[in-house]
């Protein structure tokens, strides 16, 4: 067993060459599969969707917040990685109990490269992962910076709930060329009151996790008439693995 530290600054043992790997983020199984460990990772949750036919050859092992404990504990993992953000603090502190977890801790770009790293390390992959890091560094130096278009980026609806401060999708609207009016932490409730305050030059709807509709587009145009309206890909914004690799060409087209 070798002793690794993850970005929890958490001691984790594990095995030189992990061969049964949960998951318990989509876009950290998405970043595996492209690592080249399709075949080692044998349990993701429900929402982790990419490559597309994913879900149909693993074990389902509930969601990112409802881990089922029983049915990770019968696949027996000799390696389960999480993030800090997407699953409960209790579920994880329980299966860390019987195998060695590793878990992110992301709320930049930085971060993501760090991880993206991290985990070539952790399952033997750290050239495949250097390389990965080295495209998606060059892809958003690339990134020509525009004047900052003042935004408000919607992530749920009745409640409304907007990103705050101190998140990755924060991070990604900044390099986006966007400036979050929300000054408030994560991801916090606004009224319409609130939104009018805010008076953004951009509403930015995401597609996840709650599906904005156009009857939803359109009601916030009513409510903010000076204000554009534009639905997002929620994915591109919020997901920090492999995936992070399309994310410069389609803010070039985004912010044009």
């Amino acid at each position: 067993m070798i002793e690794r530290r993850d970005q929890m600054d958490r001691c984790v043992w594990v095995s030189p060459t992990p061969r049964r790997i949960v998951s318990l983020v989509p876009s950290q199984s998405e970043l595996l599969v492209d690592l080249g460990l399709d075949d080692e990772l044998v349990g993701v949750t429900k929402f982790c969707i990419h490559p597309s036919d994913l879900k149909k050859q693993k074990t389902i092992v509930g969601g990112t917040k409802e881990i089922k404990i029983d049915t990770i504990k019968a696949l027996q993992p000799d390696l389960i990685i999480g993030n800090k953000e997407e699953n409960q603090k209790e579920l994880i502190e329980a299966l860390a109990k019987d195998f060695p977890v590793w878990m992110s801790d992301i709320k930049s770009l930085d971060d993501a490269l760090e991880m993206i790293s991290l985990i070539g390390d952790l399952v033997g992959k750290p050239q495949e992962a250097e390389v990965l890091v080295q495209k998606i560094g060059s892809g958003f130096a690339g990134l020509i910076k525009k004047p900052n278009k003042r935004c408000v980026y919607l992530i749920w609806n009745e409640p409304i709930m907007a990103v705050g401060q101190d998140t990755f999708i924060d991070d990604m609207l900044s390099r986006a060329g966007f400036e979050n009016v929300v000054r408030a932490a994560r991801y916090p409730e606004l009224d319409n009151e609130r939104l009018k305050e805010l008076s953004p030059e951009v509403i930015l709807l995401s597609s996840e996790p709650f599906p904005f509709k156009q009857k939803h587009k359109a009601y916030f145009e009513t409510l903010l008439p000076n204000s554009k309206v534009a639905f997002v890909d929620g994915e591109l914004f919020s997901w920090y693995g492999s995936r992070l690799l399309s994310v410069p060409a389609y803010v070039k087209q985004l912010s044009s």
